[in-house]
């Protein structure tokens, strides 16, 4: 017997009304719109602190100091990515894997002179692996003996999004954020707020009956069946 059961949706109205529905929430989507961009510009007038240039991190070749992962670029977006030590591929963290899996096409930044990195918060041998299981192809290096220098008292979870400038052989930190402020990585969450149904998540403010699957910090809020959720299509593309 089939038990499923349609979830409720919105009313049903003509054309005209619906425009003029929609017509009044691109007024507050501008407004939103506005605000981004002059919190932005706050951003950009932020003071700035000076980082050793030279300590070092590890990369496929070994050793690099952290002027190095600029690729030469006058700017640096470098990401902490979390690393749970001893652990198996499906232990790893699922937030890292949502955020930095969906950061994948450099080119863009790279024509404004900034790098992407991956600073993983473990070993460059072992965690490069899992970047590798996930077909990633951003840059990775292992933070796991830089994170005090480069973090100080800051928590390593939820994992930080650093930004960085240079000038010539001197680098600055910038701009820092965690948490909520790494959406602007993961343009999933834009996309599921443009739905009918949202992120369904329970924190969400949606009429009575819509789904609301997911528990907001918990583990299964990025996981399916106890994986990872992308971790599901690279299991099933290998034999």
């Amino acid at each position: 017997m089939n038990t499923e059961t349609t979830p409720p949706a919105p009313s049903v109205v003509d054309h005209e009304t619906y425009l003029a529905e929609l017509d009044a929430l691109r007024v507050r989507e501008k407004a939103h719109t506005h605000e981004g961009d002059a919190i932005a510009a706050a951003r950009r007038r932020l003071p700035m602190v000076e980082v050793d240039p030279t300590i070092t991190l590890v990369g496929a070749d070994g050793p690099v100091p952290l002027l190095d992962v600029f690729e030469g670029r006058s700017q640096l977006i470098a990401y902490f990515h979390m690393w749970h030590t001893d652990q198996p591929v499906a232990e790893q963290c699922e937030g890292c894997t949502f955020f930095n899996g969906q950061v994948r096409e450099l080119s863009y930044l790279h024509s404004r002179g900034v790098t992407y990195a991956t600073l993983c918060q473990g070993p460059y041998d072992v965690s490069v692996g899992y970047r590798d299981f996930m077909d990633w192809d951003v840059p990775w290096y292992s933070a796991q003996d830089a994170a005090d220098a480069l973090l100080g008292d800051r928590p390593r979870s939820p994992a930080p999004l650093i930004c960085y400038l240079r000038q010539g052989g001197r680098v600055f930190e910038t701009f820092w954020t965690s948490g909520r402020g790494l959406e602007p990585m993961a343009p999933t969450y834009g996309l599921l707020d443009m739905t009918t149904y949202g992120r369904q998540e329970s924190w969400e403010d949606s009429p009575a009956g819509w789904p609301q699957r997911w528990q907001r910090r918990t583990r299964d809020i990025m996981r399916t069946d106890g994986r990872p959720t992308a971790q599901w299509s690279r299991l099933r593309s290998r034999p």
